[in-house]
């Protein structure tokens, strides 16, 4: 018998001539095994990754009755873990899409980390706090409130982590940054006094945010939500807007308004408005910043 060399053993199948969809027995099947709560309902509140914060905390609610105590042992000790979980808000997948990096380029979606995905799956490393019987205290998080989680990994340095690897587009977008001006984010006085209300009365960051992401690339652009409104642009963060103008490397943030109208703020059918107590206060001391 002919014994195959190394090469051959490691030669993918060939590809078959007509495509016949492999038989499932008897179908594919996934359910949530817990939910993430954050208290985070926009993703204008989230971070592109959960690196930062080590005073956050957050939890994985583990579903009843599944034995789930049980699979969580052994578990408190490992400092991250894997949240494989699902994009919820989602309803239909693009098989190129705009990434919020970089310039107008539309990506292949397997080439980006785009909720917008044949099977909305996802997947994020957190850091664990600690294991309460069903639910996991968790550091920072970039998934909004009410997540469904459908698995849990333990991260392992050793396998889970190649810091060498090549990254593609990523890495030349990279490059490109690294020779690009970085903007400087300069508020007027009426943004400074706005920005100050939300912070001290709400507890809301938003042009903290809003600067951090104007430095890098104010430029308009649909996934960074940048619209460009006559002579101002306007970048939608969330349930806020915050309107700013260009010159040269300075980013002028020229004031901020509720994203809602009063009416609908108003409206008590409305029950899933985020910081909409705060939108009403913000009216009610700057009404000429109300959307029409």
């Amino acid at each position: 018998m002919k014994k195959e060399s190394p090469s051959e053993d490691r030669r993918p199948p060939e590809p078959s001539s007509s495509w016949v969809e492999p038989e499932l027995a008897p179908a594919l099947r996934v359910e949530p095994i817990g939910f993430l709560r954050s208290g985070k309902r926009t993703k204008f509140a989230l971070p592109h990754q959960p690196l930062g914060d080590e005073e956050e905390r957050n939890a994985v609610e583990l579903v009843p009755g599944k034995q789930l105590e049980q699979a969580v042992q052994d578990l408190a000790g490992f400092e991250r873990i894997w949240l494989v979980f699902w994009f919820h808000r989602n309803q239909r997948w693009k098989p190129q899409v705009l990434p919020p990096r970089g310039g107008r380029q539309k990506r292949g979606v397997f080439a980006t980390r785009s909720p917008h995905r044949p099977n909305p799956i996802g997947i994020t490393p957190v850091r664990l706090v600690s294991v309460e019987k069903r639910r996991l205290v968790v550091g920072e998080v970039d998934l909004v409130d009410g997540t469904p989680i459908l698995d849990i990994k333990p991260y392992v340095p050793a396998i889970d982590a190649f810091p060498g690897s090549r990254a593609g587009w990523v890495d030349e977008l990279e490059r490109e940054r690294a020779d690009a001006p970085r903007f400087r984010v300069v508020l007027s006085e009426l943004a400074e006094a706005q920005a100050a209300f939300l912070r001290d009365d709400w507890g809301l960051d938003v042009v903290e945010r809003a600067a951090a992401r104007l430095a890098v690339d104010p430029s308009p652009h649909r996934t960074r939500r940048i619209q460009r409104l006559g002579s101002e642009l306007r970048m939608s963060c969330g349930a806020w807007r915050v309107f700013f103008d260009v010159a040269g490397e300075v980013v002028h943030v020229l004031r901020l308004a509720p994203g809602y109208p009063p009416a609908y703020l108003a409206d008590p059918a409305k029950t899933r408005i985020a910081d909409r107590a705060a939108q009403i206060a913000f009216g009610a001391r700057w009404p000429e910043s109300a959307l029409p």
